[in-house]
């Protein structure tokens, strides 16, 4: 329950209902400010290499934990790969930082059942990726065979309650791309939970109507759903409106106007089975503004500028603490984080991109105005 107000903004309209946790707002001059529980990223993205150096310290700035995606070259299909990776992250994290990488598995036709009991004997391991194989950047080794050769896995992944995250879409081309996620959730998720009702699984990156849904569907503690900030904020025009625009591309690929109000009402609403996962996904400049541009967007350093946005407008600000700090870790059954954030109602210019040795990655909003900045409180 919220703990204190102090000098509550008269612009900004608040709901009748409490806060959970410990929510303060405060009026400094023209400056409103929210301390919250610091978040974590449920979805990320930090490669390896010149780009893991690059990224790492925009998100440990922000986040106390990230589910880090194992799709690299080769994907981390290991325990011991997904340790060696861990060590390669906290030696790119800035000194001093508290960041905790939990790391994913990525799940393959020949994965086998003991690989998931060292995952679990492992203490790093917090979840299994599954790529339908061809659905995503680095997804050619991913599943082909789902009910078949990956069963076994599942059960044993359910016997050792270890979530299976799903990135949801069907590969078929001649689904329309638009259509995938409706179908997979057809005839590949459901089916999937009427076999095994206890495995946990997260719906990653949803897109559509039809996934929150679905998830509204389903029992809660089982099945969920992280939500990206360009999903909430974005439709397919973003994709065309000027112009081409590849840093507005990512996959699953932005929908209708009506899907994304969907999803930003599902979110709002205060439903505990949504949760914040920015699938940040950094590209060089060269490798999106190409002949083939890669799918993916950078939001990592404004992702909490934006997801305040929506909530803000929204009129459930109240309920942000909620997406951001808590859902997450309940679902997963981890602590909540005891530290603090702050975020202050303060304009700040996104830079057009950030600029390394090997290049320049350009984040989500180059160059636009936001209202919220974040620091650790």
């Amino acid at each position: 329950m919220i703990k204190s107000w102090v000098l509550p903004c008269k612009a900004l309209k608040f709901p009748s209902s409490n806060f959970e946790g410990s929510n303060k707002f405060r009026c400094r001059g023209a400056k409103m400010e929210l301390t919250i529980t610091r978040p974590d990223d449920w979805h990320l993205h930090l490669r390896d290499g010149e780009l893991l150096q690059a990224v790492v310290p925009h998100s440990a700035s922000h986040f106390g934990r990230a589910i880090v995606m194992p799709n690299l070259k080769p994907p981390i299909t290991t325990t011991a790969a997904a340790v060696a990776y861990r060590e390669s992250i906290l030696k790119a994290m800035p000194a001093g930082s508290d960041f905790t990488p939990l790391m994913t598995l990525y799940l393959t036709d020949t994965t086998e059942p003991h690989e998931i009991k060292l995952a679990r004997r492992s203490g790093v391991v917090y979840a299994v990726k599954l790529y339908p194989a061809g659905a995503t950047t680095n997804s050619q080794d991913g599943v082909t065979d789902l009910f078949g050769r990956c069963l076994p896995v599942l059960e044993e992944m359910a016997e050792q309650n270890i979530p299976l995250l799903v990135h949801g879409e069907v590969t078929d081309p001649d689904i329309d791309v638009f259509d995938r996620e409706g179908v997979f959730i057809d005839t590949v998720l459901r089916p999937l939970i009427q076999r095994l009702p206890q495995l946990k699984v997260v719906m990653e990156h949803i897109t559509t109507m039809d996934a929150v849904k679905f998830v509204e569907s389903c029992e809660e503690g089982s099945v969920a759903a992280t939500v990206t900030p360009q999903h909430l904020l974005l439709n397919r025009n973003s994709l065309f409106q000027g112009g081409l625009q590849p840093h507005n591309y990512c996959l699953p690929v932005l929908k209708r106007e009506i899907h994304r109000q969907a999803i930003v009402s599902a979110v709002t609403s205060g439903s505990k089975r949504f949760f914040i996962g920015t699938d940040s996904a950094p590209h060089e400049r060269r490798r999106k503004e190409s002949s083939c541009g890669c799918a993916g967007i950078y939001s990592a350093p404004v992702a909490l500028s934006l997801y305040a946005k929506v909530f803000e407008e929204a009129g459930a600000i109240d309920k942000l603490e909620a997406f951001l700090s808590f859902n997450g870790p309940d679902f997963y059954g981890l602590p909540r984080n005891t530290s603090k954030i702050k975020l202050i109602k303060n304009s700040f210019n996104v830079p057009e991109c950030f600029s390394f040795p090997f290049g320049d990655i350009v984040p989500m909003f180059a160059g636009e105005t936001l209202e919220w900045q974040s620091s650790i409180s």
